[in-house]
């Protein structure tokens, strides 16, 4: 990458849209590297264009705050807040899908998705947030590293996309 100019912005519902390419590439990416994000291998880029219409609609919707990594012009990472949709639960928030391209790793953007997820969901009054990473990988240690507080692990919860079974860790974090 020659731009190493980095921004994170909050998405729209045409913002994604028009990112749709982008985020197909950072998923497939990301599976094709190993990551256990609910798809298999073989992944290609067209495979996540349903999975990011989806998303988009839930960002108009008001239901998932987008938030998207930038270098140069280039969306390289992403991460959600998923926004509880029980009676019960206004005050708590699902962290989904941090997403950093192979090439664009390195540059902090984990860390700033992060920040900026956790901001957006306390000025959204969503002040438990909770999330899931599969045993073993870099978020498990990422998310450690931010101060969120592990919950515990489920055995065999879900596949790696070259069909090995994973544990997956749960974590929870209260934002002010």
């Amino acid at each position: 990458m020659t731009d190493t100019t980095t921004d994170i912005r909050l998405l729209s519902q045409a913002d994604a849209i028009a990112a749709l390419p982008d985020l197909s590439e950072t998923l497939a990416d990301c599976v094709e590297g190993g990551a256990s994000l609910g798809y298999m291998s073989p992944f290609r880029p067209d495979d996540g264009q349903a999975f990011w219409r989806g998303v988009a609609d839930a960002v108009g919707r008001g239901e998932v705050l987008l938030y998207g990594a930038f270098v140069g012009d280039r969306l390289v990472g992403t991460v959600q807040v998923g926004f509880a949709s029980k009676p019960n639960q206004p005050h708590r928030a699902d962290l989904m899908k941090l997403l950093v391209h192979r090439d664009a790793r390195g540059l902090g953007l984990s860390k700033a998705l992060m920040a900026a997820a956790e901001a957006g969901a306390a000025k959204a009054g969503r002040w438990l947030l909770v999330l899931d990473t599969a045993a073993g990988e870099l978020a498990e240690g990422l998310y450690e590293k931010l101060g969120w507080q592990r919950s515990g692990v489920i055995p065999s919860y879900a596949l790696f996309p070259d069909g090995r079974y994973c544990d997956t860790v749960i974590f929870w974090k209260t934002v002010a």
